[in-house]
């Protein structure tokens, strides 16, 4: 598969100046903000025009792992062998958006019909353009028993997730994922200004490394836990989901259901378990 990612027009961080007030004295000075900026994700199969998936406000950059982490997670790419190529729209003439375009070409016929919904995803929300609630939920097997990940070692996950936000480091304004090994290792980190962009990215990098399912991990999101976040992390096969925020209701229904350990409220050593709770190993009273 060709995905020869070109850096975007505009990166992770972009400088601004501001006024920054102290003790109700101002002066000017330079800052970073995170970067924001659409991207529309497309896919076709062979001789078929390109079909418009989703758009979603993200951080510029691996904009590829976006697509293919994007498009396993709603079950309309199931395997890296069915990927041809991903590459930016630089073949049509749309200026400087030509790098907030993404088209997802596949070796097999994309289905498109199976696009209910040709919507705008949000970076607070990303089933708020849903077309109906039936189209929410995509199919998913119940995971696996394993891994038995420690108390000890959920507790030390923020901490080491957090060393690892370079860009939050100069912006303070992205969410993260960190994919980590049932021993606490992490393996792979990615920021964006959407939480669940954070997650597609980490699930489409492993996919496109043809490391998928994701059996053996412990995924750590850096806000709430939402049931897209727990339909994604189950789809990549992912069978410890843990936040440093609450869960909805809807998303620990759907971790009972589908067999995933979800871990909520994960700050300073403290957790709640609210699906899953086999999967933890506690200290013996």
């Amino acid at each position: 598969m060709a995905a020869t990612e070109r850096p975007p027009l505009r990166g992770a961080s972009v400088e601004t100046r501001v006024l920054a007030v102290e003790n109700g004295v101002g002066r000017e000075r330079r800052d970073r903000v995170a970067g924001e900026e659409p991207l529309e994700i497309r896919a076709a199969g062979p001789r078929q025009e390109p079909v418009r998936v989703a758009v979603t406000m993200r951080t510029p950059g691996n904009d590829f792992e976006l697509a293919a982490g994007f498009l396993h997670s709603e079950g309309l790419l199931r395997s890296p062998l069915e990927l041809s190529e991903i590459k930016y729209c630089t073949d049509i003439e749309l200026g400087e958006q030509a790098y907030n375009v993404v088209t997802v070409h596949l070796r097999r016929a994309f289905e498109a019909d199976l696009v209910q919904r040709n919507f705008g995803v949000t970076s607070a929300c990303g089933v708020c353009g849903k077309a109906s609630i039936d189209s929410i939920e995509v199919a998913s097997e119940p995971l696996g028993e394993g891994p038995i990940v420690s108390a000890e070692v959920i507790g030390e996950l923020p901490e080491r997730l957090r060393a690892a936000q370079r860009t939050f480091e100069r912006t303070g304004g992205l969410h993260a994922t960190g994919l980590f090994t049932a021993e606490g290792e992490l393996t792979l980190v990615r920021e964006d200004v959407g939480r669940h962009n954070a997650l597609d990215k980490v699930i489409g990098n492993r996919m496109l490394a043809g490391a998928t399912p994701l059996g053996g991990s412990v995924a750590l999101v850096s806000g709430r836990a939402s049931f897209e976040l727990v339909q994604k992390a189950a789809v990549a096969g992912i069978p410890v989901l843990c936040a440093v925020g609450a869960p909805s209701s809807l998303a620990v229904d759907a971790a009972r259901r589908l067999g995933l350990t979800l871990v909520g409220f994960l700050r300073d050593g403290r957790f709640n378990v609210y699906a899953g709770a086999a999967r933890v190993a506690l200290k013996q009273p």
